[in-house]
């Protein structure tokens, strides 16, 4: 091909992809399959544009002088030779390629519409797990076992460890500073890093992963460098008094164990225990490694080198859990709710997520089923809650949370709630306690299950009057002194007076 038809053509191509771009972000489909698999396709065309404008650039600078001499070539000589001898080239190549299909540039990059009956494979049908629910949930199962698999950890539910993943704070979970130089754990950091950072790249295919991934980079080193990286700074020779913080007034932090103590008695009598013994052992081996003659200026120690990997793989899943924080709360809900569920009822949640038809969601028949929207209208003739799929949950969770029970709030402007859970989370909404503001009440606190107005205002009557009565009274605060020297209340001195007691 010659260069300036090769210019041309990218040109064209350029164009055509930033149509593509265009028709996919006018379009905004309502189920999440959909939209992951067209933001995937556009990061596909962004990419693609990017080849294409290095290619254009290459062909503009003309590093062999090919583009300069085709251009002096064709308007120094005569035209119609060159006109002719190039169709002589276009002539020569479709005979020795007859057969040759020509490609229809204008259908390359277009929206492919499907038919919604058949099931045609998307991109994002493979990038998924069932439990991961197109990037809705995380599926954290195989982190879980091999946390549960380090020696010596807190055997957490996995409902407790996607609360958790994320605490990395000396001692939590049995894993102490010591414990976390091992391969084992380093591996497990590793594994459960490159898990979140693949979700990320899976559910935001338009956002530049790699620019986010060292912008976290860069925090950790200005953190590291500060000594201010939390769980990992330097270590000091142990005192008696402990620095860190305790959660009681008495309590006593031992820094070589990570371990906190009730009270200074029990502090003192574990330093004799063997545990403490070697855990000091091993903190004094650290601290002699750190400050040895091997930690001269310009060179690190092992320990602290190991221990600085270690802290940048922690931080990573720190920072990537806070920026998934949705997915992670959606995650825990869904876990929560999946336990109420059967295994019938599990499965067929899951064949409803992957058999979504692909296509637009428009209908073209008028009939009774379909809503003004193009939508199927669900039957759901007992009224029942929906569920997060937007269908109705079944009838024996309908019942067990007591759905179909009524809690009319008199307070609330005779607002009736469905379900004694419902009806208890309203006390702290803003519904009630505004409400009891309207009345002149301000402790919300004390008025924890009373519903009617009637009720409320007596309660409030009844705790004005308590609080009047105990006010102490100025007279009971003049002291009166006997013979004997006992000072006593002026009510009780003259009190006793008049007994003759005096």
């Amino acid at each position: 091909m010659l260069v300036l038809e090769e210019q041309r053509y990218i040109h064209e191509d350029l164009e055509r992809l930033e149509q593509g771009v265009a028709d996919r972000i006018r379009d905004e489909p309502k189920h999440i399959r959909d939209r992951l698999n067209r933001d995937h396709e556009i990061s596909q065309l962004l990419d693609q544009i990017q080849v294409q404008s290095k290619n254009l650039l290459d062909i503009y600078q003309d590093a062999s002088g090919v583009r300069s001499q085709e251009i002096q070539q064709i308007g120094a000589g005569d035209p119609f030779e060159e006109f002719y001898k190039q169709l002589k080239d276009v002539r020569d190549h479709h005979a020795r390629y007859p057969n040759e299909q020509a490609e229809n540039s204008e259908q390359r990059y277009k929206v492919k519409r499907s038919d919604p009956a058949d099931h045609v494979p998307s991109v994002v049908d493979s990038l998924f797990s069932g439990e991961e629910a197109y990037g809705r949930f995380f599926d954290l199962n195989t982190c879980h076992e091999a946390y549960l698999n380090l020696p010596g950890v807190k055997r957490l539910t996995y409902l407790q460890y996607l609360e958790s993943f994320d605490n990395f704070a000396a001692g939590y979970g049995g894993i102490k500073r010591g414990d976390k130089l091992t391969d084992q754990y380093f591996k497990y950091l590793g594994q459960l890093a490159e898990y979140l950072e693949s979700v990320m790249r899976r559910t935001r295919p338009l956002e530049d992963v790699d620019k986010v991934i060292a912008s976290f980079d860069k925090e950790f080193e200005t953190a590291w460098e500060n000594d201010e990286v939390e769980g990992w700074k330097k270590e000091e020779a142990s005192t008696n008094g402990p620095g860190k913080p305790t959660s009681s007034a008495d309590g006593v932090w031992c820094d070589d164990c990570e371990k906190e103590f009730k009270n200074e008695n029990v502090y003192k009598n574990h330093l004799t225990g063997r545990k403490h013994v070697k855990a000091a052992e091993q903190r004094k081996q650290r601290l002699d490694e750190s400050s040895g003659p091997s930690n001269a200026v310009g060179t690190v120690s092992a320990t602290r080198f190991k221990e600085r990997a270690v802290a940048e793989r922690e931080h990573r899943v720190k920072r990537l859990a806070s920026a998934m924080s949705t997915e992670r709360s959606d995650t825990r809900v869904n876990v929560e709710r999946k336990q109420g569920m059967t295994e019938r009822e599990r499965q067929q949640e899951l064949d409803n997520l992957l058999n979504v038809p692909d296509g637009p969601q428009e209908t073209f028949d008028d009939g009774d089923g379909e809503d003004e929207d193009g939508e199927e209208r669900i039957y759901n003739p007992l009224k029942l809650p929906l569920a997060w799929d937007g269908k109705p949950i079944p009838f024996w969770l309908y019942r067990l949370h007591g759905l179909g029970v009524e809690f009319p709030c008199e307070v609330c402007g005779n607002f009736v709630y469905m379900g004694r859970r419902a009806f208890d989370k309203h006390f702290n909404e803003a519904r009630h306690v505004y409400g009891l503001k309207c009345l002149g009440i301000t402790n919300t606190a004390l008025f924890r299950d009373i519903t009617g107005i009637e009720e409320a205002l007596k309660l409030w009557e009844k705790i004005q009057r308590e609080k009047k009565k105990n006010k102490i009274d100025d007279s009971s605060m003049v002291q009166m002194e006997d013979g004997e020297g006992n000072v006593m209340p002026e009510k009780v001195y003259y009190d006793l007076q008049k007994q003759g007691l005096l």
